[in-house]
């Protein structure tokens, strides 16, 4: 009867709180006991008690008591919760009781207000016997509540065995966080520090050990950990890199405690540990520049960005706004992409500052009239031109539409920016125009010629090449993660094909840079870093993902893919330039009558709608187009 009117208090009061009058009441009954305790102590050492002089002190102590109860508010306290704060707030009280008492037997003995052979007044004795122990029976009074919340009342998470990588301030506060954490209940069972000084030292009742004595088969079963934290904030890259790698091997879940900075109003919670991204595991340091130089190129002109709701183009006019352009005109032709862009960019920190110079236009680069009436209404000083169409397999089948945005887009905006005397005109090309196996590929190799021939003493064109883009539209990154969230599998083109990565924000970083620099005519190249097996990337985001049991599955290349891409053909060499990071290409120059002739022949061709006849000709024009994997490998046949 009694376990099973126990229970269901429990059941219903689960989710409350102890009210503040039952732990007033339950104070009250303490402050009753101790109080006869030590007056009996106090009587068997001074051998003198009455009722009446027990009555007074009682009345006293009680008054004195309940004042300070309220003053402090000891009842208030959320217990389930109770911190140092809460401890503190009842150790006060019991001394300012114990001070006031001291303070009232003082003045009586001073001024004789009662006579002290009554012993009406508390004597000091009393007073140190009763709140001394008070205090004491009130704290263990809350920690036992606490331990029966503990027990039985409150809702069981799933426990998870932790380590922490760092013993330093960062560490601590990571501790602390998942000791609140409210779905999970975190079990830190060691720290690593690389700091000699502190391993075999305790932090929290927690070892302080080695990693090589953590990160080990033995230990992760032995404690059962599943995950592991880095807990410094200013870690190198490669460090965390081999950190990662050796707790991913283990089986780990592998997260990480950002920079203060990041840290919402200055405070830290458990929500806040961030998974490990695959940006974090890239096989090099990130690309770090000055840009002294594009400010100075930036600075109060008039910038035209086209494809500016794309990856790349969204992000090279949000860095473009940081050097204050006079304006700053983001043209795209995707309706709903660039509303996204104007939203985030007019509603956000640090952009919205700069609302008045920016200007959205819809237009699609192929439309001459349109792109002419952009131009006449803005003139602007410089051209970044990352519209095009990008994606691999569909250009294969639909070349008519990438001639005409790649390679015809790109002379109307160049031509334009000539009749309307831009300073500068910066084209976004891709590793892909190298030795090009595709149609994608070959249209950009075209658009490189084409401004590469047309560039003059008032417009410079500069052309720019990088490999892929973590996180772009149409990466294999999102790919992944979208299969990820279904179930898997996986799915890779070929076990053993590779691609260059760089990230968005750098490869925009380099972009900005490499313009600035150009002087016209100019191809540059970036220093991609190592490339990266497309396989091990899938493996390595299965890792991070904590998910069990997803496949990889090899399903053939695609129509105009190759294992590998490269960023210089075979016949072009580089130069180095002031920066480590971008090298200047030497390419074969085309005479401007030649290619005038080529592309008038060209779009001649385009008329006739003619896949083949089509792409007949964009071979004609670049020779290195060799088809791979492709309805078009038999042109190459009747050309050998």
């Amino acid at each position: 009867m009694f376990k099973k009117l126990f229970y269901s208090l429990v059941k219903r009061y689960r989710h409350s709180t102890v009210p503040g009058w039952i732990m007033l009441f339950f104070d009250i009954i303490l402050f009753a006991i101790t109080f006869i305790v030590a007056e009996i102590f106090n009587w068997r050492i001074e051998g003198v008690l009455t009722w009446n002089s027990l009555w007074v002190n009682l009345c006293i102590c009680f008054f004195v008591s309940l004042v300070f109860f309220y003053v402090f508010k000891t009842y208030r306290s959320i217990i389930r919760h109770m911190g140092l704060n809460d401890i503190f707030r009842v150790l006060l009280a019991c001394v300012f009781m114990a001070l006031t008492c001291g303070v009232l037997n003082f003045v009586n003995n001073k001024f004789q207000v009662v006579p002290t052979r009554n012993n009406v007044i508390p004597s000091y004795r009393l007073v140190m016997m009763l709140y001394s122990t008070l205090a004491l029976l009130m704290l263990l009074e809350r920690f036992m509540i606490l331990y029966i919340y503990n027990q039985y009342f409150k809702r069981r998470r799933r426990e998870v065995n932790v380590v922490i990588y760092g013993a330093g301030a960062a560490g601590v506060i990571a501790n602390n966080a998942l000791k609140q954490d409210i779905h999970f209940e975190y079990k830190v069972v060691a720290f690593i520090d690389d700091d000699k000084s502190k391993v075999n030292q305790h932090l929290d009742s927690i070892p302080v050990m080695r990693a090589r004595d953590v990160l080990n088969p033995k230990f992760v079963k032995n404690k059962d950990v599943s995950q592991i934290i880095i807990a410094i904030p200013t870690i190198r890259l490669m460090h965390k890199q081999a950190i990662t790698n050796r707790a991913l091997d283990l089986g780990l879940t592998v997260k990480s405690v950002p920079h203060i900075s990041l840290w919402m109003d200055g405070s830290f919670s458990s929500t806040q540990i961030q998974d490990i991204k695959i940006e974090d595991l890239l096989e090099r340091e990130p690309i770090k520049i000055d840009n002294i130089n594009v400010v100075r190129e930036v600075l109060d002109k008039t910038v035209l960005v086209t494809g500016a709701a794309g990856s790349i183009g969204s992000e090279i006019c949000r860095q473009l706004l940081q050097y204050r352009p006079k304006k700053i005109i983001m043209l795209d032709q995707a309706e709903s992409p660039l509303y996204d862009l104007q939203f985030e960019l007019k509603n956000n920190e640090p952009y919205k500052k700069s609302v008045d110079s920016m200007a959205f236009v819809i237009a699609n680069v192929k439309d001459q009239a349109r792109m002419e009436e952009v131009f006449e209404m803005y003139r602007p000083n410089l051209v970044y031109h990352a519209a095009a169409y990008k994606h691999v397999p569909f250009m294969e089948e639909n070349p008519y539409e990438a001639i005409y945005v790649n390679v015809f887009g790109t002379k109307n905006v160049a031509d334009l920016a000539i009749k309307y005397g831009a300073e500068k005109f910066v084209m976004i090309s891709t590793d892909k125009a190298v030795n090009p196996t595709n149609v994608m590929g070959a249209t950009k190799r075209m658009a490189e010629i084409y401004i590469q021939s047309r560039s003059t003493e008032q417009t410079h064109f500069v052309t720019t090449r990088f490999g892929n883009v973590l996180g772009s539209n149409g990466s294999v990154i999102p790919l992944f993660k979208k299969q990820l969230s279904a179930g898997g599998p996986l799915t890779v083109t070929h076990k053993d094909i590779i691609r260059y990565f760089m990230t968005i924000p750098e490869a925009c970083n380099l972009v900005l840079e490499a313009g600035a620099m150009g002087e016209g005519g100019d191809i540059f190249v970036f220093d991609m870093g190592k490339p990266v097996k497309i396989y091990d990337l899938a493996k390595k985001m299965i890792q991070l993902s904590g998910l069990k049991g997803i496949e990889i599955k090899e399903i053939g290349l695609r129509p105009g893919e190759k294992l590998y891409e490269e960023l210089l053909a075979n016949k072009e060499n580089n130069i180095p330039t002031y920066h480590p990071k971008i090298l200047r290409a030497e390419v074969r120059r085309y005479r401007l009558e030649d290619i005038d002739r080529e592309y008038g022949e060209l779009q001649d061709i385009m008329y006739t709608l003619d896949d083949r006849q089509i792409v007949a000709k964009m071979k004609s024009i670049v020779p290195e187009f060799i088809s791979n994997n492709s309805v078009y490998c038999d042109l190459d046949k009747k050309n050998d």
